[in-house]
């Protein structure tokens, strides 16, 4: 882009930009600031991409790493997930309420999809024929769901570590720095204006420009951020429910069809939305840990793969006053479960909960279908999730097995818990500019997107907002 700045004197500060966070957001904010010369520190708490390495298997459970390999470091939580890109502006988020319009929200899709290729995305992309595309969103449509299209990518868990390697290695030989292993404490904030970070050891560095893009596991740290510095913001969604895990011969008629298929659906009962989100084909459910409690989430690879496919089916939940604070609300939900199943997920068969007993060892032994993931406690969902959920869970699984039979037979595994935090939503401009004067914000953490192409995307548009500020040389 055309740029007619003054760039500041450097003696001022150690960097004049600051970026908090290495995952999506972070590395695309830095790819946009390569060319312009500015001087660019990202941080992040976790390790470098070819370092994170996850201990735990199917015979040795988490042992609780600090920092967790799978959530924390360079690529961001999404680095081991089921790397697809879905190339539209409203999945993951809503780009047109930055770039003002649809048209320039769909350019900006097609160039963060042009930098992953870049950097060694594959070129395969799903599109299916409009004939299929209609047969879904017809049979979706007879049972009062809906079928959305997208055009997607998957890179795979495994291919997603080689393109985040060399992502970093490039943004590296243009001049940007990284320090990895570092908890960021706090910004600086004098007087309205943000002027650098604090670290955890109690170092101090400064920066002209601050980006926050901690990921979605800096969620709890945007909170503490916000209300100490009283920064502008809104509380966003968030969405509670469960892994599903059934045999892959049931999902490949529609996986074929579209790699990661998103069926949303309005439960009868309470008219709660539902949805399918991240399907794994012949994939594996894997253990998060966070602060406090376990979840769940998928991942699939190009080199491996398993019986199972398996999906997240997520309910949606806001709250109004009140109690607004979504976050606290799915935490205590997270913890709950966590409690349930003794510090590790909850794994039940849909036929036990349906039935309203819990499922035991014997059941998941003689289960047909095999559970991916070892690590987990068998147990009753309805105890460790509010009945609403569970409710909107059955109700919605149902409708789906309709459109994709089977889905919901007795034998189909559900663990729980699985939660999507938004974190809070940053109040920004057009820029990504926050109410502090010189900090700027993007991607999942800081509640302003919830995958990896709209993240991305959010930390091209705070670049570019720095980008676009007119600096000024210091008096002294």
């Amino acid at each position: 882009m055309s740029m007619d700045v003054i760039f500041p004197v450097l003696s001022r500060w150690d960097y004049s930009v600051i970026i908090v966070g290495a995952g999506p957001a972070g590395l695309f904010a830095a790819h946009e600031l390569a060319a312009s010369g500015l001087s660019t520190l990202v941080i992040d708490a976790g390790r470098d991409i070819d370092e994170r390495i996850c201990p735990m298997s199917p015979v040795k459970g988490c042992i609780h790493c600090k920092p967790c390999s799978i959530l924390r470091g360079v690529g961001g939580s999404g680095a081991f997930s089921d790397g697809t890109l879905n190339l539209r502006p409203d999945i993951g988020g809503n780009l047109a309420e930055f770039t003002g319009d649809s048209e320039s929200a769909w350019e900006l899709v097609d160039y963060v999809d042009k930098v992953f290729l870049k950097y060694g995305a594959t070129n395969d992309l799903s599109s299916p024929p409009s004939s299929e595309i209609e047969f879904l969103r017809r049979k979706a449509a007879s049972v009062g769901a809906s079928f959305i299209e997208i055009k997607q990518r998957h890179i795979g868990s495994d291919n997603s570590i080689a393109l985040i390697s060399d992502f970093k290695k490039d943004l590296e030989a243009k001049g940007m720095d990284f320090l990895l292993n570092t908890d960021v404490a706090d910004i600086i904030v004098d007087n309205g204006v943000c002027s650098g970070v604090l670290l955890r050891d109690g170092r101090k560095l400064s920066a002209q420009y601050t980006l926050l893009a901690p990921g979605r596991v800096g969620c709890d740290w945007v909170n503490e951020i916000v209300n100490r510095h009283s920064i502008l913001y809104s509380f966003s969604g968030v969405d509670i429910g469960v892994r599903v895990e059934v045999p892959s011969i049931i999902m490949d008629p529609i996986t074929r069809i579209n790699h990661d298929p998103k069926f949303h659906i309005h439960t009868w009962r309470y008219d709660d939305f539902v949805r399918t989100f991240c399907t794994n084909e012949h994939g594996f459910v894997v253990k998060e840990e966070y602060e406090g409690f376990v979840a769940t989430n998928g991942h699939s690879m190009h080199r491996k793969e398993s019986d199972n496919t398996n999906f997240a089916f997520l309910v949606h939940v806001e709250l109004t006053h009140p109690m607004e604070n979504t976050i606290k609300y799915a935490r205590s939900v997270a913890k709950l479960a966590t409690t349930i199943g003794g510090g590790k997920p909850v794994l039940q068969r849909m036929g036990d909960l349906r039935r309203g007993r819990r499922s035991t060892d014997k059941h998941i032994e003689r289960n047909t279908v095999v559970n991916t993931l070892k690590d987990i406690t068998p147990g009753d969902i309805s105890m460790a999730m509010p009945h609403r959920i569970v409710m909107d869970i059955i109700e919605g699984l149902e409708v789906l097995s309709e459109i994709i039979p089977g889905v919901n037979s007795d034998s189909t595994l559900l663990y729980a818990p699985e939660v999507k935090f938004y974190s809070i939503k940053l109040d920004v401009d057009s820029r990504m500019h926050t109410s502090i004067e010189n900090l700027f914000a993007a991607g999942d953490g800081a509640g302003l997107s919830r995958d990896l192409v709209n993240s991305a995307a959010t930390g091209v548009l705070a670049a570019r907002g720095i980008l676009s500020v007119n600096y000024r040389p210091s008096k002294d």
